[in-house]
């Protein structure tokens, strides 16, 4: 039967980090809504046109799109054994619809791993985020510094701060996270289903917890 996790935590907080180390230990699939979104888009697929449209108007993209793009993904090949949600679901009608969709394939979510760090640490760890105008590379003035400031060790591009990592947007990105997520953080309590993992702690530390987390 196959396996699906649900990993939940606000911005910085490394869980996608933290869902690639696991897909890849659980040899599962790594499921991000938002490399599906770009991946529609760039591939312009139908539905990919269609999220392009709210993208470009300014609106959030309706659930029942994010459920077809998330339906059409686990009916690939590479998820037969099952996969990790990363950034899905974020509201309780979409947990609803993840559950009916997973009994069409005969299954459930069966664990929620939800990474929690104080406010004041996400807001450190992501305002402190540059990155390099040639190919994204990513450092961190405070954890991952160039060698040379505001140069790339490894092209020499420029870095520079991206909008939604500058300390106003990321402390407003983090309280609209939590707002909205409460509820779905409710949702699985309710159901004996998450798992609170201290994100504070080193990675390799929090890899071992949610292992351990998945093991009970």
């Amino acid at each position: 039967m196959p396996f699906y996790i649900v990993i939940l935590g606000p911005p910085g907080v490394g869980k996608g980090t933290q869902a690639k180390i696991l897909s890849e230990t659980n040899k599962l699939a790594h499921i991000s809504s938002g490399d599906l979104f770009r991946e529609n888009i760039k591939n312009q697929t139908e539905l990919g046109i269609l999220v392009r449209s709210f993208i470009d108007k300014g609106e959030l993209v309706p659930d029942g799109v994010t459920i077809a793009m998330i339906k059409d993904r686990i009916s690939r090949p590479d998820c037969e054994a099952g996969a990790i949600f990363d950034g899905f679901p974020r509201t309780p009608v979409q947990a609803d619809a993840l559950e009916k969709m997973l009994t069409e394939f005969k299954s459930q979510v069966d664990n929620v791993l939800y990474i929690t760090a104080a406010e004041s640490v996400l807001v450190e760890r992501v305002s402190g985020r540059w990155t390099c105008r040639a190919n994204g590379h990513v450092y961190h003035e405070k954890f991952s510094p160039p060698k040379e400031t505001g140069k790339c060790d490894i092209d020499g591009s420029e870095l520079y701060q991206r909008d939604d990592d500058k300390i106003e947007t990321v402390a407003r990105r983090i309280k609209v996270y939590l707002e909205q997520t409460a509820p779905l953080i409710d949702y699985y309590h309710q159901r004996g289903k998450l798992v609170e993992i201290d994100g504070t702690k080193p990675v390799e530390k929090v890899t071992e917890l949610l292992l351990s987390a998945l093991k009970k």
